[in-house]
């Protein structure tokens, strides 16, 4: 499977791995379960409002936890952030819940925040871009490619 995701990383020379899944809308759970991966290194990307002006932040965590919204307001130095409706987050990205990836969003002017669960780990699945597609990739790749901040930013 190739995209614009996948070309990128060529580019960039970066070892990943491409999986193939069904093009329905799936949790982190049934992508874990589908890898046969442990839950904690499936990522999901989790679009996120700021109450003043500026672009959502994308908030990349672990699928064992939820977004804490007071952490990542914090991590930003925002006074409140909100979690986007599966609508706003398809409007804001373009891209489709389920295949919303920050490697797909490079240079959009979104902020990217990596849980710092993820250092634990030397790769883990991220969406590729589109629905049916998972990349698995080195977090120290991920975090430079998307000039990432890395915070606690899961309860």
């Amino acid at each position: 499977m190739k995209n614009n995701v996948t070309r990128y990383l060529d580019q960039q020379k970066v070892d990943y791995q491409v999986f193939k899944l069904p093009v329905e809308k799936l949790s982190a759970e049934e992508t874990a379960l589908m890898l046969e991966k442990p839950l904690n290194v499936i990522f999901k990307t989790i679009v996120i409002k700021r109450e003043g002006l500026g672009k959502p932040i994308l908030a990349v965590v672990p699928g064992t936890g939820d977004v804490d919204l007071k952490a990542l307001a914090k991590a930003v130095g925002e006074k409140k952030v909100f979690l986007a409706s599966q609508e706003e987050a398809e409007k804001l990205t373009h891209l489709q819940v389920g295949g919303i990836s920050p490697l797909a969003l490079l240079n959009r002017g979104f902020q990217v925040v990596i849980d710092a669960s993820a250092q634990n780990h030397d790769r883990i699945h991220i969406s590729g871009g589109e629905r049916g597609m998972n990349i698995c990739l080195p977090v120290v790749a991920l975090v430079k490619l998307t000039n990432a901040a890395t915070a606690v930013i899961v309860r």
